[in-house]
This record gives structure tokens, C-alpha cells and sequence, in this order.
């Protein structure tokens, strides 16, 4: 790894002082700084200013609302998350994801919202600078080309966030705050897919808390298949809210990770309304299938990537479906 480039830091007292600083050329925005900094000593970016948002009111809070939501700090770290009482017994969804990020003193560092924003990746992209130099760079960084797909003017690096599935079937929203108002988006609008503009945040703008309704009888989980059993990104990772009424599926929300540039919702409006059985966990392996666009970005093979996230899917709603 490289030094750290060198940089200025600011750590503003209120999200006034943070958009503004933020909105300056090369400001990026640091919490915890997991992803960020390694990134940055890969030679991935050399921003001019980091501004630190540790200090912003209720940046790390955790509170349980009156009508049993939540409203979380972007700064809340994914260990707190895990560990927090309400979190667990009626979010687990949220719980496990939080749990699954690479290893416990990441978690004890990592935030909720650096999850959501963290950087897309790809073999191509998070390498040492001289080996892309080598390569001719890529489109991601410095270059003019997709090298998972060569003949492409799209980068295809792909996002491995944990928690931004989980939070998409719990329906959350995001508050954005930025040099004009703060405003509020569904989890799913914070992403684009596209592997080097990933994120809709406009210059300013960053995450400051997330909203989550209460659960409504809504059962959830979120399942991963990863190269080693801690530490490592997902290959492929799903997460699952149910609500089932006697024998009829009354409710389901998918939601994958590790396939796309973008965590991604996936459409089963067919499957509401008819009973778990063979035929549902077939049409939902085919749902998975067709929203996921799994190509070589990671060590191991896009089929296996492929037929993984459907097996994760089918598997976790039968576990929920059997609860319910």
C-alpha cells in the first residue's frame, strides 16, 4: 500500500458547516473510515479535504420511536447496531446484515451510513496502482475502458454493501442533508448503477440519519455466501421481509447485493397472494436470476454468483414462510 496523500481535515459542529465544507472541490465526507482510507493508500482518490462528521448532533444515535420504528445516526457503528436490544428482536434483517460485515473491529469502526456509501469494486479496480497502471487503469479510475467489458462506455464494479438490502425490504428511508434542505428518499434512490457514479448524492449532500417503519408483522433476514465465513465482501448476499396470512404469501420484499453496481430490489409481485410451494420458490429464483447482471468482477465465477443469490433467496423465504 501507498502513504496517504496528503489532505486537510475538518470536523464541523452542525450539517450546515458539513454540506459546506463538503461542497467544496475534492471534500469527501469520513466516519468511520474502514473503506475509505484503505481505498485511499490502494491510490484510489486523492481528495483535498476529508471532512470528519463524527461531531454532528445525533450522528451516532440510536432511538427507538414511539410507533416502534427507528431513526438511526448515520454514524451509528454497525456493532451497536448488532448488539441493540430493539434492533435485534424486531429489525433482525438489519441485525444480521449489521453482523455480517467483515470482521469485529471493522464493525466497531464501520457506519451505518459508510456501508451504505461505501465504493463499488471490481479485480480490475481494487488492486496496487502499479499493477492498473500496467493494465492501462480502467474506466473507474484514470482510464477509458471497462475491462470486465471491454467494448462498454459503462463501468460494470459492482456494490457489496451488507446493510443497504436490509434496509430496502424494511421499506427505510434515508435523510439526506446538503447546503440547501435536508431531504428524504427511499434507501433504493441513494443508488445508481453505475460502477464509477454509484451514489445520487449531489455536491454537499451526505447521509445523515436513516428512518425505518415499524415492522407491522413483517418477518426478515439477510443471508450472504462469501469466500471465507468472516472478514470478506459478499458474492452475493439477499435479503428477505415476509408477511404470510394462513397459507397465502400476504407480503414479500427482496432485495440482492454483490450481482449489481447498485443493491437492487427485486419485483415478485406475482408470488403475493398464493401460497408458499414449489412454483413460488421457482418464479422467485427466476425473479433473482433476471435482476441480477453477475459478470467477472470478483475471484470467483459468475454462474456460481448467479445460482448462489437464487439458492440464498429460496432458501431464506421457505426459513420465514416456516416462522410465520
Amino acid at each position: 500500500m501507498n502513504l496517504l496523500p496528503d489532505f486537510r481535515t475538518l470536523r464541523p459542529a452542525t450539517a450546515a458547516e458539513a454540506a459546506a465544507a463538503l461542497a467544496g472541490a475534492g471534500a469527501r465526507p469520513l466516519a468511520g473510515g474502514t473503506d475509505l482510507l484503505p481505498n485511499l493508500r490502494r491510490g484510489l482518490g486523492e481528495p483535498a479535504v476529508l471532512v470528519d462528521l463524527s461531531a454532528l448532533p445525533d450522528f451516532t444515535a440510536v432511538a427507538v420511536l414511539a410507533d416502534g420504528g427507528l431513526l438511526i445516526g448515520a454514524g451509528a457503528t454497525l456493532e451497536d447496531l448488532a448488539a441493540h436490544p430493539t434492533v435485534r428482536n424486531d429489525f433482525p434483517v438489519l441485525a444480521q446484515a449489521a453482523l455480517g460485515v467483515a470482521g469485529p473491529t471493522h464493525r466497531a469502526a464501520a457506519t451505518l451510513g459508510g456501508n451504505l456509501c461505501q465504493d463499488t469494486r471490481c479485480i480490475f479496480y481494487n488492486q496496487s496502482e502499479w499493477w492498473r497502471e500496467g493494465n492501462g487503469w480502467c474506466l473507474k479510475l484514470k482510464g477509458d475502458k471497462c475491462h470486465v467489458v471491454a467494448k462498454s462506455d459503462r463501468c460494470y464494479a459492482t456494490y457489496h454493501g451488507d446493510v443497504a438490502p436490509a434496509l430496502m425490504v424494511l421499506d427505510a428511508a434515508i435523510d439526506i442533508a446538503g447546503p440547501a434542505a435536508t431531504r428524504t428518499v427511499p434507501v433504493a434512490e441513494l443508488f445508481a448503477e453505475k460502477g464509477d457514479r454509484h451514489l445520487t448524492l449531489e455536491p454537499g449532500e451526505f447521509v445523515a440519519a436513516i428512518r425505518v417503519p415499524p415492522p407491522s408483522g413483517w418477518r426478515s433476514g439477510y443471508e450472504k455466501a462469501r469466500i471465507r465465513d468472516a472478514v470478506d465482501f459478499p458474492l452475493a448476499g439477499i435479503a428477505v421481509a415476509l408477511r404470510r396470512d394462513g397459507d397465502i404469501l400476504a407480503g414479500l420484499r427482496v432485495a440482492v447485493t454483490g450481482t449489481n453496481s447498485a443493491p437492487l430490489t427485486v419485483a415478485v409481485p406475482d408470488l403475493v397472494g398464493r401460497p408458499w410451494d414449489r412454483e413460488s420458490a421457482a418464479r422467485l429464483a427466476d425473479a433473482v436470476r433476471k435482476t441480477s447482471l453477475v459478470l467477472k468482477t470478483t475471484v470467483m465465477g459468475a454462474k456460481y454468483r448467479r445460482r448462489v443469490a437464487q439458492g440464498l433467496a429460496t432458501r431464506l423465504a421457505a426459513t420465514l414462510w416456516a416462522a410465520g
